[in-house]
């Protein structure tokens, strides 16, 4: 019987030392000097060592990628799940809406909100709870809320991706503890963040410091687990993420001037890595890029090239040689886009169009492309389209030519 009871306290003492481990979510036990990781990592070099699995830094204004590592490579997400948690609960609840704590939200591991079964809170501090100090219960709590289960809850969060053409994401649960069905890319979570701070409330909360929630009327006051924001330069959001499957994760928002980024790090050995990587990546972001005012460029560009290509185009057997060019609607040209600054001097953009075309040509007929680079690197490619129809020439067509005496330009069409 003593060795039974040896047996199971030995046991019991493994399951308390593996339980946290198992469900662990944004609770580290390393602290680090926030201050002095960022004055070492703002003096990287040009091109930052990475430690983490995969990162991206995005424009915001472009969507352009400044700077990737294995970003499109499908990876577990940890906490940064919440950012789509967070948009879930905006776009289809009431934020004054007072809840009750179930007993599956207050039994949730991991990082924690501190709820208990039957608590009474609202939808709006709940949001801050799950945002700031990342909890789960609060993740779960919302879930049952908005969709009245977890399963139910993760349908509408991946109907979401599809809507934003997140294909390479999926979603399992509102907190993203460990699960091998629950994962996404850097760059779709950059996709998915810059997304969600298009909401001023989303807006507002991730970039709260500090904030003080009331649960059963009873004040509580949360800090926020984002070590950089307060404390690097244009930082404004928006969350940090800790499993044992996905490591150490931080998305983060920074605006200086008019250049706004997102940096996401995933997969960071440590709580220093994450915080190292984030700052190199950032700094690295705004030292070497400059916004660009390629919409004015491009626009000009094609003035003076169809001004100088007047007589550009022979249309086999068409009614006319006249032919109008444009760009594709469907680019959405920024008007500014960030080039690195050592291009910018060098830029130049050329035109590569078939002269010879056979008729009918109908308007939106892809007819080449106008590329902009910079000392051989690509900057931007632009699809050029057809403007004006120029249809086939017919009977009637050659009999007026004939008597007419048909110009030397169609002589090839009539014979």
């Amino acid at each position: 019987m003593k060795k039974f009871l040896y047996k199971l306290l030995v046991l019991f003492i493994f399951l308390i030392q593996i339980c946290p481990l198992s469900f662990a979510d944004d609770i580290e036990e390393e602290t680090i000097d926030v201050n002095s990781e960022i004055e070492a990592s703002s003096l990287a070099s040009e091109i930052p060592d990475i430690n983490s699995r995969s990162c991206v830094v995005l424009d915001r204004n472009s969507s352009m990628i400044l700077y990737g590592k294995n970003e499109k490579n499908k990876v577990k997400m940890a906490s940064t799940t919440k950012i789509m948690t967070a948009i879930i609960v905006l776009e289809n609840a009431s934020l004054d809406t007072t809840v009750e704590v179930s007993k599956k939200s207050a039994g949730t591991g991991g990082s924690r909100l501190g709820l208990k079964t039957g608590d009474k809170i609202t939808i709006r501090d709940l949001l801050y709870g799950l945002m700031l100090c990342s909890g789960n219960d609060a993740a779960v709590c919302l879930a049952e809320s908005i969709a009245g289960s977890v399963p139910a809850f993760s349908d509408l969060m991946n109907a979401k991706a599809q809507e934003l053409g997140l294909l390479n994401s999926h979603f399992e649960s509102p907190h993203g503890l460990d699960s091998n069905e629950h994962y996404t890319t850097a760059y779709e979570l950059a996709l998915l963040s810059n997304y969600a701070l298009k909401n001023p409330t989303f807006l507002n909360i991730v970039g709260t410091k500090n904030y003080t929630v009331t649960i059963n009327g009873h004040p509580k006051t949360l800090s926020n687990t984002n070590e950089l924001l307060g404390n690097l330069n244009g930082v404004y959001g928006i969350k940090t993420g800790f499993t044992n499957g996905a490591n150490r994760c931080l998305v983060t928002a920074c605006k200086r001037g008019n250049m706004d980024i997102i940096c996401v790090v995933l997969g960071a050995d440590t709580k220093s890595f994450r915080t190292k990587d984030s700052v190199k990546l950032i700094e690295y972001a705004f030292k070497t890029y400059e916004y660009f005012n390629i919409a004015d460029f491009v626009n000009k560009y094609m003035i003076d090239w169809q001004n100088t290509h007047p007589n550009y185009f022979f249309i086999d057997k068409g009614i006319s040689n006249q032919l109008e060019i444009k760009m594709n609607s469907n680019c959405n040209i920024a008007s500014s886009i960030p080039v690195q600054k050592e291009f910018i001097p060098n830029i130049e953009a050329t035109i590569s169009i078939n002269p010879y075309l056979q008729a009918p040509v109908c308007p939106d007929d892809w007819l080449g492309k106008l590329t902009v680079s910079s000392r051989g690197n690509l900057i931007a490619e632009f699809d050029l389209l057809s403007n004006s129809s120029i249809r086939k020439n017919n009977v009637f067509d050659y009999m007026i030519h004939f008597f007419k005496g048909y110009p030397k330009e169609l002589e090839s069409s009539i014979f």
